[in-house]
């Protein structure tokens, strides 16, 4: 009740706080100008920060928890909060902004908090140190978009809430349900078109707040290590997702880390046609993803853990290259890569083969170790462990060999097709038969002490599914984005005449390319046995019934894909009073 109560309570006070905030930065002209390297476009409040930290600090003293462990956290976050107002008043130099950093978690580890990865206490403690930093500094590059900073830290501290419920620890789940509640108050005047900005204040003492609390949870210390070393991590993935794509994408464009800009995940997602809100709102899906897979990781043995976080690294992984591969920066704005080491990393990113082949390593031991996990109902016999480990570098070194002798490493991603699957099929067969006989040679068959014959037909399938999987990956992304893209608001609506190889080939293209501006709604066709059924997930409609389907849809719009349609068809479009297109495929 208690966590109930403190999270409606926050949540009034983030809305009245933050209220009275925004008047007052306005009288006293504390807004944010539109900048070039700032997404907003019309003067806008700031100092929301101050709303977030008193809501948060009135539901505590209302509410007093008994939450000793947390008051170290609590008191830091005020410093951070205290040093991002002044910033906000008058801005200070990153270095002093960090030396205040590093101070706080260095007090927060003294008190006693601290990550428990290792056996070390001095590692933990420079961990801590670093998870504290790394987390606050992610936060506040998260504010670059309407709504995405205090929606993101909502989102994680409701699962923090969930977390220490599991944990039995009800008595601190108060502290990230007051958090929520403040930032969601917050997020009534943020979430687009906002009206007031949070600023270094709230941005800093939002992301301190989650990393320190985060720290509290006394589950997995004893019991599962996976949930130790992954729950935190899994709460808080997106801004450590979008920090890690920016340091990497400005590093590798010659750019300054510390240096702004419109380059974020949220950005990018724009940049390929999606609306802000909607933008904003799939970045909020992916933060559920990564906190219910952390919720999920308490209930698994470290055995399944250590095969369902990998792979979900490898999903994050894919859409970080999709994202990153966008051409966002300014070719006269980029600077020159002066280190070794960038130019080193700059040709490591472009060979993409190098890439590939470390891939395939790391997916190949995933679905080798699956192998063993499904034949033996998600448990791992000692003996078979053994056998595991003693071959899994002969089943890597012999399945890529495979891979490369039957050219797998030629394809380009961004257009495998059922071609490029076969082609994998046959590489997989070849490679998974070539290292099996040697396993069944070296260690017998059956028994707990032989190799399973079963390990190597489910190794088979799983090969060829995590290889196809990655390659699909790209147009899987582009597709899922391009729907997104479609339904964006100011596109205009269009109808296909055609639904045939090239009405296919045009709206793959059209949703693939925002600068067209067209959201394709359906397809017109002449052929009966088409009508009523879906290409692309798009209704394709008779040509008898045009003008209902134009009134329903709203088009104004037709493109026609195929140089068969009679004239007198193209005179029947015109009559319905829509603008005619036409797809051409030159050849010169």
């Amino acid at each position: 009740m208690a966590v109930l109560a403190s999270a409606a309570l926050a949540l009034g006070l983030g809305v009245a706080f933050t209220a009275g905030v925004r008047r007052i930065a306005i009288r006293l002209e504390y807004v944010a100008h539109p900048r070039a390297d700032r997404w907003h476009r019309a003067p806008v409040a700031t100092l929301g920060g101050v709303g977030i930290y008193a809501a948060f600090v009135a539901t505590l003293l209302v509410v007093q928890p008994d939450a000793a462990a947390a008051l170290p956290v609590v008191l830091m976050a005020t410093v951070l909060f205290a040093m991002g107002f002044v910033d906000d008043l008058r801005p200070l130099t990153p270095y002093a902004k960090l030396v205040v950093q590093l101070l706080a978690a260095a007090s927060v580890v003294a008190s006693g908090t601290r990550l428990p990865w290792f056996d070390e206490a001095s590692l933990n403690a420079l961990v801590t140190i670093f998870w504290l930093v790394g987390i606050t500094n992610a936060i506040n590059l998260l504010d670059n978009i309407d709504g995405l900073a205090a929606g993101i830290a909502a989102i994680g501290s409701g699962f923090l809430v969930v977390n220490f419920f599991l944990s039995g620890q009800g008595e601190v789940a108060v502290i990230p349900a007051a958090l929520a509640g403040a930032a969601l108050g917050f997020l009534v005047f943020n979430f687009h078109p906002a009206s007031i900005f949070m600023g270094d204040s709230g941005s800093m003492f939002l992301g301190f707040a989650l990393a320190g609390t985060a720290l509290l949870s006394e589950y997995g210390r004893s019991r599962n290590v996976s949930a130790v070393l992954f729950t935190p991590v899994l709460i808080l993935m997106l801004p450590i997702f979008d920090t890690c794509l920016v340091a990497v994408t400005r590093r590798l464009s010659g750019r300054a880390i510390t240096r702004g800009g419109r380059d974020h995940a949220s950005h990018r997602l724009v940049a390929l046609g999606v609306s802000e809100r909607r933008a904003v709102l799939m970045l909020y899906g992916f933060a559920l993803v990564c906190g219910t897979l952390a919720v999920a990781v308490r209930f698994v043995g470290a055995e399944m853990a250590l095969l369902v976080i990998p792979a979900f690294g490898l999903v994050v992984l894919f859409l970080g290259l999709h994202l990153g591969t966008l051409a966002i920066y300014d070719q006269t704005d980029r600077v020159p890569p002066h280190s070794t080491i960038l130019q080193a990393l700059s040709d490591v990113h472009h060979k993409r083969r190098i890439f590939e082949v470390l891939l395939d390593v790391v997916l190949i031991a995933l679905a080798y170790y699956a192998s063993y996990l499904l034949r033996f109902d998600g448990r791992f016999p000692p003996e078979q462990f053994v056998i595991f480990v003693e071959t899994v570098p002969l089943v890597i070194g012999v399945q890529l060999a495979a891979f490369l002798v039957t050219g797998m490493y030629r394809g380009l991603w961004r257009y495998v097709g059922l071609d490029d699957l076969v082609g994998i099929a046959r590489s997989v067969g070849i490679g998974v038969a070539c290292c099996a006989v040697p396993v069944f040679w070296l260690y017998g068959v059956g028994g707990m002490r032989g190799a399973s014959r079963v390990v190597f037909v489910l190794d088979a399938i799983l090969v060829f599914l995590f290889v196809g999987a990655s390659r699909l990956s790209f147009r899987l992304l582009r597709s899922l984005i391009g729907r997104a893209v479609v339904a964006a608001p100011g596109r205009r609506p269009v109808l296909i005449y055609g639904a045939g190889d090239g009405g296919e080939l045009l709206v793959r293209e059209l949703m693939n390319n925002a600068h067209y501006g067209f959201a394709p709604v359906g397809f017109i066709d002449d052929d009966q046995r088409k009508v009523g059924k879906h290409l692309h997930g798009l209704p394709i409609y008779n040509r008898d019934g045009l003008r209902d389907v134009i009134q329903t849809l709203g088009v104004t719009e037709v493109v026609v894909s195929t140089a068969k349609v009679p004239e007198s068809y193209v005179q029947q479009l015109r009559d319905e009073g829509v603008s005619l297109k036409r797809m051409r495929i030159v050849l010169e």
